[in-house]
């Protein structure tokens, strides 16, 4: 299920709200305000002519490390709870920690990430978060082997594997213009988010299958393999990157502090992060869950598991190839709070999800979900880009990445704990009727009285 995004694009994966990856909480595919030029000219200017034949070699390899990044993280997704589940046999509450402890990295590192990474050579960066990836990947299958595994262990896991991500996806975004010219960017942006989405639906589905073939470990330890495959794609990639200048004493805090009196001066952008975290906070709680509540509380096989969650990813899908004929009739600032209004209350029919036709109610209300996420996620970063400068872009996205991610965190913390108490089913009830009166924060706001971002910021 997609969430809510601090992306400058669509979010199908958990960048920006808890993608399902949880996935959510969701990757972001917003491009760096700034491009590095490779060494040897490989960026171009607006003017450029085509890529030259390493130009696409390059980018043929960067985009087969993200067919296995991307892929792995929603395999990974599924796979690592189904762990705990089936072989730890995990309650309500430590799932919830589980899935906090998934998220923590966008709380403790998510506004310093990007200005570390712009002091770094991005495909370093990347190549390391791969490695970290398979190196935490194999811990596990390794623990169970010599009967160590513990639900400790997957904290650790889980936490590790959450930073490798953040720092991984932040040097993702700024690294494409070193591969392309701008001329072909945009070309090149739309054939990763066609990767993001594919992989967020057919990941759930593909890890049901393999857990159900090799069992939740077996299936970490082959996402090892694929982290070390997109690292020696990385490797191969002939494009230099110049040294970045080494960046001046205090200046990470001053650039922080930039983007976040963008973001808290602006009435509209404090109402988005407000609304978006809120979206979050409950909709990151229900994704911690519902693998549990689909094992146990529904009794379906990891197979089927998987197969259930892909629905999501459907309505992400859908949403997307319908979003901009909507902006176009209704407007990009009324559609805003229209999608979250009309489709967040059909969440109210997971937790009746029951055995036979009754799982085709979880499978309506995911769909239909996350279809209203993604058309949200699209409509308020358009309005982001329409009112940030373009040198605060890159510093803005990041402060509306710490805001709507820190919160997942404690969202796995509550949802376990609404589990224990009130059982599973119960802390559905309570998540998905607060995710339905979350739109009411938008509708508070000048947002209601907006048609389109163009005109109406011009004129505000």
């Amino acid at each position: 299920m997609s969430q809510p995004t601090a992306a400058s694009g669509p979010a199908t994966d958990p960048d920006d709200t808890a993608a399902v990856t949880d996935s959510a909480a969701v990757p972001d595919s917003t491009a760096s305000s700034g491009s590095i030029a490779p060494s040897g000219s490989t960026a171009t200017g607006p003017g450029d002519s085509a890529p030259s034949p390493r130009q696409r070699r390059d980018f043929r390899r960067f985009m087969a490390s993200h067919i296995c990044n991307e892929l792995g993280n929603n395999i990974t997704y599924v796979a690592l709870p189904l762990t705990a589940v089936l072989t730890l046999h995990a309650s309500a509450w430590q799932a919830g920690l589980l899935a906090a402890a998934e998220q923590a990295a966008f709380l403790l590192f998510g506004l310093p990430a990007g200005a570390w990474v712009d002091r770094m050579r991005r495909r370093n960066v990347m190549i390391a978060a791969d490695l970290t990836r398979a190196v935490l990947l194999t811990t596990v299958p390794v623990a169970w082997l010599l009967d160590l595994h513990s639900m400790p262990l997957l904290y650790v896991v889980a936490l590790l594997l959450g930073c490798a991500r953040l720092f991984g996806d932040v040097a993702d975004q700024s690294y494409l213009p070193t591969l392309v010219g701008r001329s072909t960017l945009v070309s090149g942006n739309s054939r990763l988010e066609t990767v993001r989405s594919t992989a967020e639906l057919a990941g759930p589905g593909i890890a049901g299958f393999f857990v159900q073939l090799l069992g939740a470990v077996g299936t970490l330890a082959g996402q090892a393999v694929t982290s070390l495959v997109s690292a020696a794609l990385l490797g191969r990639i002939e494009a230099r990157e110049e040294r970045p200048s080494p960046a001046g004493r205090g200046r990470l805090l001053h650039e922080i502090r930039e983007g976040l009196h963008h973001v808290l001066r602006n009435p509209i952008l404090r109402v988005i992060a407000l609304s978006t975290a809120s979206v979050n906070l409950f909709l990151s709680g229900i994704f911690a869950l519902e693998t549990l509540f689909l094992t146990r509380t529904v009794g379906l096989q990891p197979a089927a598991v998987g197969w259930v969650l892909t629905t999501a990813g459907v309505g992400s899908m859908l949403a997307a190839l319908v979003t901009e004929r909507l902006s176009r009739a209704l407007g990009e600032a009324r559609l805003t709070w229209l999608s979250l209004l009309v489709t967040m209350p059909f969440g109210l029919l997971l937790p009746l999800t029951g055995h036979g036709w009754r799982i085709a109610l979880f499978v309506l209300g995911a769909l239909i979900q996350s279809a209203g996420v993604t058309t949200y996620n699209i409509c308020q970063v358009t309005y982001r880009q329409t009112v940030c400068p373009p040198h605060l872009l890159g510093r803005m996205t990041a402060t509306m990445r710490f805001l709507v991610w820190g919160v997942l965190p404690l969202s796995g913390l509550l949802a376990g704990g609404l589990g224990q108490v009130a059982g599973v089913r119960g802390a559905l009830w309570f998540l998905t009727a607060a995710l339905s009166a979350t739109p009411l924060v938008l509708l508070c706001s000048p947002l209601r009285r907006m048609r389109a971002f163009d005109t109406d910021t011009a004129a505000g």
